[in-house]
């Protein structure tokens, strides 16, 4: 019985030292490598980039007429919906036309009277002229049929001119619209009279293509603007603030303002905006873009590859080895598309632009350049910022 536990023992001291042993061979297993972080890189350089300058600007209708009758009347007909777009000329309402109609035939129908006692008074001056010029009638005579065919003569002007007004007031009975633009909602129904005594106003019309968009900016920046512009009516667009659905509009600079807002030390400028699908209307808090100038160089980067922290703005670059290397830079002119970079980069360097939750110095990579598509130019002709040459 005790042979049989010592033999028991040495089994157990034995499995204890093979199995400490084994563990030991695997703390002495060499660590495997990880593999090289696959990265996006740009290659940025120096080059010529359109600069364009962003404010927060308001649009206004480029003209607002209000509809009015002319003439007084019963309002006949209406022949819009509320709040629809008409065109120029387009019809609007119309007032009562018979009065009207019974005036210009009255006008037309003097004015055929005093032509026969024209025709009359031709005849008479035609018929004693040869009379008197041989001596067989008085001189007297001729001379009131003269002045009686110059009387109805101006008559007749009179009565042309009262067709002409009749005409004119037959015509305003059909009220149109007088630019093209959307309608407000009518401001007097069908059966109600109207124009007695003063023109009433029927309706409103906005006219909103083109469409103004005005803006402030300060006296420093318009300056440097004015500076800096490569060409006359800059060109700009606008965006929508908060829109669900992004979309810009294009247009020009055409007014500044002749002085100075004592109060804030802004110009008021204005764009004019094409507006051709009336997306937006009066009174719409927009962002509007002003380009500047596109001939000077610069060396830019996407705002989102630029990191900060206590000692100041960085990105990360691919060496010669394909390894991350940290460069702190100092950042110059930003916007939302493109921040340019002052100091800490030369041009022809890797940076890298994807996994950068990932990245961190020292670290070997293995890169793909995707200069061609999210690079600075692939930026600007993906959000159409390289204006049209003039």
């Amino acid at each position: 019985m005790l042979d049989t536990f010592k033999v028991f023992n040495l089994l157990l001291i034995s499995s204890f030292l093979f199995l400490v042993s084994c563990s030991n061979e695997k703390q002495t297993l060499p660590k495997k490598a990880l593999p090289p972080l696959q990265v996006n890189t740009i290659t940025v350089h120096k080059e010529a980039v359109p600069i364009w300058k962003r404010y927060t600007a308001m649009t206004k209708a480029s003209s607002q007429q209000a509809v009015k009758a002319r003439v007084s009347g019963v309002l006949e007909k209406r022949y819009f919906k509320d709040g629809q777009v008409v065109k120029k000329g387009q019809k609007l309402f119309k007032i009562e036309q018979s009065e009207y109609i019974a005036n210009l035939n009255i006008a037309q129908a003097k004015k055929a009277q005093d032509e026969a006692a024209l025709a009359l008074a031709k005849a008479d001056v035609q018929r004693y002229a040869p009379l008197v010029a041989e001596g067989l009638a008085p001189r007297s005579i001729l001379e009131q049929y003269q002045a009686n065919k110059k009387k109805l003569l101006a008559i007749i002007a009179g009565d042309v001119a009262q067709i002409h007004k009749a005409k004119l007031q037959l015509d305003y009975t059909i009220i149109k619209a007088p630019v093209s633009g959307r309608i407000s909602a009518r401001y007097v129904d069908v059966g109600n009279l109207v124009g007695q005594g003063e023109a009433t106003l029927l309706t409103t019309i906005v006219q909103i293509n083109p469409l103004y968009t005005y803006f402030s900016p300060s006296q420093k920046d318009v300056r440097l603007f004015q500076k800096y512009k490569s060409k006359g009516n800059a060109s700009v667009f606008i965006e929508v603030a908060d829109s669900v659905d992004k979309f810009r509009l294009n247009g020009s600079l055409d007014f500044a303002n002749n002085s100075v807002d004592a109060l804030t030390s802004t110009i008021t400028m204005r764009a004019t905006i094409q507006n051709s699908e009336y997306k937006v209307l009066p009174g719409t808090f927009v962002y509007i873009n002003i380009f500047i100038n596109d001939t000077y160089k610069f060396l830019m980067l996407p705002p989102e590859v630029i990191f900060s922290d206590q000692i100041g703005n960085y990105v990360y670059v691919v060496d010669a080895n394909n390894t991350l290397q940290r460069k702190n830079i100092h950042k110059g002119y930003s916007t939302q598309y493109y921040t340019s970079v002052s100091k800490g980069l030369q041009d022809g360097e890797r940076v890298v632009v994807s996994a950068l939750m990932k990245l961190k110095e020292g670290i070997a990579v293995t890169t793909t350049d995707v200069s061609q598509t999210q690079g600075i130019q692939a930026i600007l002709k993906h959000n159409h910022l390289v204006p049209k040459k003039r």
